[in-house]
């Protein structure tokens, strides 16, 4: 267990950036989101960002390749290059793991190769919380807030940053640091104790995931869809805050010079999502609201060995300008299930 002062972090970034590309979540006027680290900048104190640091391996908006269309003959450029080392600091328990889930859609076959060059580069700083919110719910998905998941898992206790490898990257990142030191582990072990305290005073601390995963029928049938989709805009706010959606549209653009071919995030709550010729398999809100949620309760962990498509991390519950959220559904749905 390695450790420094809060008040050197500074010299830890600047150790870090030397060697990497480093990101931080950092306060903005839109709220706390990880940034480029620069010379002064400070770590927010907010326990989540507005968006998950899944934009760092999957971005919003990336260009694909490009075409050049002269008459009859089109020639293809592939755009990608190389990703540069970097490092994620700071990153939340609940956000590690929606890493996993993402790598089971991006990293099965076929491979995406964009998404794989970001995640052999990239390099996870997790960092353990000390006080989970009230919109928390990961510990439903078996994800322990107080003892991250990572390349390195750090840990704040009183003054000071605690930092502990847990793979072969993370041994790399913080050798010969010499702005580290060693230290005990005793700190650590009771600020654990403390956030289990807190944890179990929470109000969403029972919530149990233990209904879902299975029997999709009876879900993708119940009548209370039509209630709880009854108020959905649509908006798909909870598609973009969400650190474990994956959709996305692939498009083409004429920049009068040749074509870009990209890909852009999608969301499943839009009128238009997997819109073909013939038209719109999903013609209502409440069926792109069903298929949002049976995603991430049924569909995906039946394919996935029991991983739920959702980590708890509770931005679903503060962004939604209707305050429809899934554990609202989870809720609906197992009412009266096996009582």
């Amino acid at each position: 267990m390695l450790k420094i002062k809060l008040s050197e972090l500074p010299i830890l970034f600047e150790a870090l950036s030397d060697k990497n590309k480093l990101y931080i979540p950092a306060d903005t006027k839109g709220g706390a989101r990880f940034l480029p680290y620069e010379n002064g900048m400070t770590m927010t104190k907010e326990l989540n960002t507005v968006r998950s640091p899944k934009d760092l391996f999957f971005p919003q908006t990336e260009n694909l390749m490009d075409f050049k269309v002269e008459g009859k003959k089109i020639e293809v450029i592939d755009t990608r290059e190389e990703c540069e080392d970097f490092v994620i600091f700071g990153v939340r328990a609940c956000d590690v793991r929606s890493f996993e889930v993402l790598d089971r859609v991006f990293l099965s076959e076929p491979i995406d190769t964009y998404y794989k060059n970001r995640r052999e580069h990239g390099v996870i700083v997790s960092l353990a919380c000390n006080r989970p919110e009230e919109t928390c719910f990961c510990s439903t998905f078996d994800i322990d807030c107080a003892n991250p998941e990572g390349d390195v898992a750090s840990y704040i206790c009183g003054d000071e940053m605690y930092f502990e490898p847990l793979t072969e990257k993370g041994s790399e990142l913080l050798l010969n640091l010499s702005c580290l030191r060693e230290g005990s582990e005793a700190p650590v072990y009771e600020c654990k104790r403390n956030v289990y305290e807190i944890k179990s005073k929470l109000p969403l601390s029972t919530l149990s995931a233990e209904k879902f995963g299975k029997d999709m029928m009876e879900y993708f049938n119940s009548d209370k869809w039509d209630e709880l989709s009854e108020a959905c805009l649509g908006c798909g706010t909870c598609t973009f805050v969400c650190p474990t959606c994956q959709c996305y549209d692939i498009k083409d653009f004429d920049t009068g010079n040749g074509i870009k071919r990209f890909r852009c995030w999608d969301s499943c709550m839009y009128s238009d999502f997997t819109k073909m010729a013939h038209g719109n398999p999903r013609v209502s809100q409440k069926e792109r609201f069903r298929q949002r949620f049976m995603h991430k309760l049924v569909y995906y962990p039946m394919n996935n060995d029991g991983l739920f498509s959702c980590v708890g991390c509770g931005r679903c519950l503060s962004k939604c300008p209707i305050s429809m959220n899934i554990v609202k559904v989870m809720k609906k749905l197992g009412e009266g299930k096996d009582e």
